[in-house]
């Protein structure tokens, strides 16, 4: 079988994924030729056609490379792709990228950050903070950090590899980290699983991946893991390990204390908002103070800490109007994201534009949608972004607003809500969703530069 070193060729169907492409752009810089199809064109694809990386958008066998010594694929791809179908009937190496991550992972001591909820923030915030403290460090990063500008860390001499462990078609089951972080395990891709019983069996899997002589750091609302390995809890409250107190606002910063074994930092500072990234915070602080990382340095990094890009992403900060953009696509990270908003920005009236990912979330957890959706005083709802899904009988974006006592509520199309957003007094805006809602958010800043609204009696 080959090995990683043995690969000079490598062909990528779905190139333009936030985790294909982090491979793609590693295989490159490790000297490879690097190709691969995408679907559509975007900023992704855009950047790696920039970084001399060829990518092609029609589904066509001729343009697969001629024996490549590598393909690699996503499951979110159709099974009858023409060139996945050209590709196997060739008999090339042909691995799922959880497959490549894994080969990665086992020559390396790995970070692996899994969860439902949280994992890009914490594994952003890890890797983030290592850096910043002179650790050699490579990261596989699920969206683009903000402080490296990438999805990729790379380090010549890395020996540590970060990564996130997507539950998607359990990938995450590939990985062989030394250090597991599970933020989360709330139910969520069951067109996978069947039931949430079945999903917190295979993070229990996950779990017991962890070596002995590892370590399993887990939010304290994630129980029943039963690793071999020492767990460390974190969260709000004494019964966690590490755990913050002294929580202050200081306009859309947060100054808390951090207590973790004997570590008592005082007054440190995250400048990302909102109570769920300091739980984020918590268990990247836990991770880095368990490899002996100094605690003052710690401070420094977490203080520089950016976030990452569709996470809380403020597009318009001004006076008189606020602008968030996040990529919250279940209905806990839309609790999550407007509880925090409403903490910031307490009394302003929110409107948020929502467009549901895949017709089976939809569907599994439309009285989940409608409860977080309601927290909003004006929510409007797009179509839903089918990703890899075919259509659903019955199910669109209406089965959530039937669901909804908001009565503000609508469905609109993207010219609806540019028309919306172009004639009606605002306060605080916000964008939400993981399928392409985020190629509307150039469109919708544009429009509110050109407006002023100012808040009532302002």
């Amino acid at each position: 079988m080959k090995r990683l070193h043995d690969i000079h060729s490598v062909y990528f169907l779905g190139i333009g994924g936030i985790g294909m492409s982090a491979l793609a752009r590693w295989f490159r810089a490790r000297g490879a030729q690097v190709s691969g199809y995408d679907r559509t064109p975007g900023a992704i694809t855009r950047q790696l056609q920039e970084e001399g990386i060829a990518v092609h958008f029609e589904d066509d066998a001729t343009r697969v490379p001629v024996q490549p010594d590598l393909v690699v694929y996503t499951p979110a791809i159709p099974r009858d792709l023409h060139e996945l179908v050209h590709v196997r009937s060739m008999g090339y190496w042909l691995l799922k990228r959880s497959e490549v991550l894994g080969m990665i992972s086992s020559d390396m001591f790995t970070i692996a950050v899994a969860g439902t909820h949280g994992k890009t923030s914490v594994t952003s915030m890890i890797a983030w903070l290592l850096h910043a403290t002179g650790k050699p460090v490579t990261a596989f990063i699920g969206g683009i950090s903000r402080n490296f500008g990438s999805n990729l860390l790379l380090h010549p001499s890395a020996e540590v590899l970060v990564a996130e462990a997507d539950e998607f078609d359990r990938s995450f089951l590939r990985l062989k980290p030394d250090i597991a972080v599970v933020t989360s395990v709330d139910a969520d891709h069951l067109d996978i699983y069947g039931s949430r019983q079945e999903l917190l069996d295979t993070y229990r899997t996950f779990a017991r991946g962890v070596p002995s002589t590892g370590l399993l750091v887990h939010s304290a609302r994630v129980s029943g893991l039963q690793p071999s390995a020492t767990e460390v809890s974190y969260g709000e409250g004494e019964g966690c390990e590490c755990q913050y107190t002294g929580l202050v606002y200081e306009g859309d910063r947060m100054r808390f204390d951090l207590h973790f074994r004997e570590h008592h930092m005082k007054g440190l500072i995250l400048s990302v908002p909102g109570r769920h990234n300091l739980e984020n915070a918590l268990a990247a602080l836990a991770v880095c103070l368990q490899l002996g990382v100094d605690p003052e340095a710690l401070r420094l990094a977490l203080a520089s800490y950016r976030g990452v890009e569709r996470r809380f992403d403020y597009r318009i900060r001004r006076d008189d109007l606020i602008y968030i953009d996040d990529y919250a696509h279940h209905p806990e990270e839309l609790l999550a994201f407007i509880q925090a908003v409403k903490e910031l920005y307490p009394g302003r009236r929110l409107t948020g534009i929502f467009q549901p990912h895949l017709y089976s979330r939809t569907r599994d957890f439309a009285d989940g949608f409608a409860r977080s959706l309601d927290l909003l005083d004006e929510p409007i709802l797009m179509d839903i972004y089918p990703a890899r899904e075919q259509p659903i009988p019955g199910v669109d974006s209406g089965m959530i607003l039937r669901r909804m006592r908001n009565p503000n509520k609508s469905v609109m199309t993207r010219t609806g809500i540019l028309d919306r957003l172009s004639h009606a007094p605002l306060e605080v805006v916000l964008t939400m969703g993981a399928g392409d809602i985020d190629r509307l958010v150039p469109e919708i800043e544009n429009i509110l530069n050109s407006v002023s609204n100012l808040f009532p009696g302002s």
